[in-house]
């Protein structure tokens, strides 16, 4: 057997391991369990973009009713945050594994998803750009830690994170590099700061459009912050080396509230969802205050091991011609 995937192996546990204990140590975080289906119709799962099918298939205890595969635990989270009876200012840390059959497969992307799932229980007036942003640097340093000592432990990989994390709105982008698309201002964003949190993520710039897509009932992208914008959510971007491109390590945001869940779902036309479980529970003033997001764990084992193709850190399904022209430029997929 080719030693190098067992060597991968182990720097990937390594790498998974320490970033989450980091993570857990800064935010006040405990690890708990999470389920890879939950019961269709509940408005638990994440809806992505609202387009992303989900696995489904029938249960046979429960009279066939439907269960999907989930594609996050964005709004599960919050629901156990409940549940748990998580004190104000910790939260919870699940190993989230989903499918997402829809994805575009390629070095970045995978039908296979892993990403660290969290979830912290936070105050009323802790739904802040302030607070966003103490969150956003704890995250970056655990992150910026793991790195360092990933590079004593493998001399061969030199840290290149700088000192801070760069905040960046969507419309200042637009407004900085007019002529590009979003994911062109987020590779020239990225070039020249190495590390970025890019700012209302799913909100409407001055343009009409959204800088991405995001799903209306969990991150608050509409309320206006500190800075006279709207957003209290973002995306943890990094300049990679290997692909010499934009990499996105997060997603996250604080959590929306009764008015912010209204305004968006009437702005994306899915005001129904409102009859649903979850929307329910939020509506009525069940579920706490929280901010979490979805931290990919493939994708920090490639930028920590300067790795070109995601299926180099985990097992995926690939296309004949993806594992042929992979051996061709001598990239080994596990």
């Amino acid at each position: 057997m080719d030693k190098r995937f067992l060597q991968a192996e182990e720097a990937i546990e390594f790498i998974k391991v320490t970033f989450s204990q980091e993570l857990c140590e800064r935010l006040k975080l405990t690890k708990v369990s999470s389920p890879i289906a939950v019961i269709d119709g509940t408005g638990i799962n994440d809806d992505l973009n609202g387009v992303e099918r989900p696995v489904r298939f029938p249960v046979r205890s429960l009279n066939g009713r439907q269960a999907v595969v989930v594609h996050s635990l964005a709004k599960w989270k919050r629901v156990r945050l409940k549940q748990l009876d998580v004190n104000i200012g910790e939260g919870i840390l699940t190993d989230m594994r989903a499918l997402r059959p829809d994805e575009e497969c390629g070095p970045l992307h995978s039908v296979y998803v892993d990403q660290w799932d969290w979830e912290m229980h936070i105050a009323e007036e802790q739904r802040t750009l302030r607070f966003l942003k103490l969150t956003v640097e704890k995250i970056y340093e655990s992150l910026k830690t793991t790195e360092r000592i990933v590079s004593l432990r493998y001399p061969d990989i030199v840290p290149v994170l700088p000192e801070k994390i760069t905040f960046i709105h969507s419309e200042e982008l637009l407004q900085k590099y007019p002529g590009l698309t979003p994911r062109e201002r987020e590779d020239q964003a990225a070039r020249e700061y190495k590390a970025i949190f890019i700012i209302g993520i799913g909100g409407e710039m001055s343009n009409g459009e959204v800088h991405d897509g995001r799903a209306p009932d969990y991150d608050d992208w509409s309320t206006v912050n500190g800075d006279g914008k709207a957003g209290l959510n973002g995306d943890i971007i990094f300049w990679n080396p290997v692909l010499e491109k934009a990499f996105e390590i997060s997603s996250m945001g604080i959590r929306v509230d009764k008015p912010a869940l209204l305004r968006q779902l009437e702005r994306r036309g899915c005001t129904e969802r409102e009859n649903l479980p979850f929307h329910k529970m939020l509506l009525s003033g069940y579920l706490p205050q929280s901010i979490g997001g979805g931290i990919g764990q493939s994708r920090v084992c490639m930028f920590m091991l300067r790795k070109s193709h995601i299926g180099e850190v985990q097992v995926g399904i690939w296309s004949e011609e993806t594992e042929q022209e992979c051996l061709r430029m001598a990239v080994p997929l596990l």
